[in-house]
């Protein structure tokens, strides 16, 4: 599977730019898949549900599925979070996995960035960020820019940089 994440600091416009971005690769006749990192406690179940007290009770995976989808939740127990890597192999094989955070893993990215977060660049100090995407100017910067905005373009050199060229079944 190809990968290519989306980085930035918090506030920066991460999630928007993605949600944006899926429906233009899909557009394009790819199948796209995500993985989003989260850096505190979550949970995708609710209290009182059959899954979550099935999880409470000490299990280590439930699997829950319908019509509609299914989720396989695992509880880690204390064992060390897993790499992107291993979290990658558990997915299904699709043509391309766009991944939000894992900012310091080794996979081509583009940063999305805005001078409204404080926060300096990160392409200075990765040199795996390919392109930046934001809202402003960014005099010095010698990477490839995209307005925020620009999803069309966006969507091309992310498809450019991992060598993905347009699927037979969308050129039709």
């Amino acid at each position: 599977m190809k990968v290519f994440g989306i980085t930035g600091w918090s506030g920066s416009g991460k999630t928007t730019l993605l949600v944006r971005l899926i429906p233009a690769l899909v557009a394009r006749g790819l199948t796209v898949s995500t993985v989003k990192h989260a850096h505190h406690g979550f949970d995708v179940d609710r209290p009182g549900k059959d899954s979550y007290e099935h999880r409470r009770a000490g299990a280590t995976e439930v699997l829950i599925g319908s019509a509609n989808r299914w989720a396989l939740m695992h509880e880690l127990r204390g064992v060390p979070e897993p790499s992107l890597p291993e979290l990658l192999a558990r997915m299904s094989p699709v043509d391309l996995v766009l991944v939000e955070g894992f900012k310091r893993n080794p996979h081509p990215k583009l940063e999305v960035w805005r001078a409204v977060t404080g926060k300096a660049p990160l392409y200075p100090e990765d040199p795996q960020i390919l392109a930046v995407a934001s809202d402003g100017e960014m005099p010095g910067c010698p990477l490839p820019r995209f307005g925020l905005d620009d999803v069309e373009a966006i969507a091309g050199f992310v498809l450019r940089a991992v060598g993905i060229g347009l699927p037979a079944r969308a050129a039709g």
